[in-house]
């Protein structure tokens, strides 16, 4: 990791900076920002994320535990935590983790989001394993990522970036059945709207956007 104020377009690698860690590669570059998901935070708008939808569980007599076993840049779980979730997150690639520690540890500095993310617990390491020593989990949550479709051209360059780091939808098979040994009430998994069903495994309903679908498997 280096510490730099400048960055030259062909420079790859982990870049500590005023704003917080990088990563760059290339002309490519990506840096966790929790502050500019703050809209999306308020209670208003979290009742209309589908995720938060696909994640309550009715009548739940204790508050509910969720372990985003592909945690990426931690935004899914930050949703589910402002909804009142307690999040166990995984990340298994050394770079990505590393981006969302600093993410994390920059959002508890925040008063906005301090609380928010006290409820959010990483793991450095691959689920596929660490889902063993997880006490059965309410709810496991999956996005085994998808090639971006988005117009938006700060998405794409932040799928492509990921991309670099760790393939999309690698042992899928592997993910599923690790996620069904640990015998949660419920399993998320996120896909592309007329995606498959990941490793064939038809839910028990879904719920539907306009470019993903959320399957929910009951246990």
């Amino acid at each position: 990791m280096k510490e730099t104020d400048s960055l030259n377009d062909n420079e790859t690698g982990l870049f500590k900076t005023e704003e917080g860690l990088i990563y760059k590669n290339g002309d490519l570059m990506i840096k966790g920002d929790f502050e500019r998901m703050l809209k999306r935070l308020t209670h208003a708008n979290l009742s209309h994320e589908l995720l938060i939808k696909a994640c309550r569980i009715k009548n739940a007599d204790h508050p509910l535990t969720v372990v985003d076993a592909t945690a990426g840049l931690g935004e899914d779980a930050l949703l589910l935590a402002a909804a009142g979730f307690n999040v166990e997150l995984f990340e298994r690639d050394e770079v990505i983790a590393a981006l969302l520690k600093d993410t994390l540890n920059r959002a508890l500095k925040n008063e906005k989001l301090s609380f928010i993310v006290s409820r959010m617990h990483l793991h450095e390491e691959d689920s596929i394993s660490g889902l063993k020593d997880i006490k059965t989990p309410d709810i496991i949550y999956l996005d085994p990522m998808f090639p971006a479709r988005s117009k938006s051209s700060l998405v794409k360059k932040k799928f492509q970036v990921i991309h670099t780091l760790e393939a999309p939808a690698e042992d899928e098979d592997k993910l599923l059945s690790a996620a069904l040994a640990a015998k949660p009430q419920r399993i998320i998994i996120k896909r592309p709207l007329k995606g498959a069903f990941l490793n064939g495994v038809k839910p028990s309903y879904s719920i539907n956007g306009k470019t993903v679908r959320y399957d929910c498997i009951v246990l």
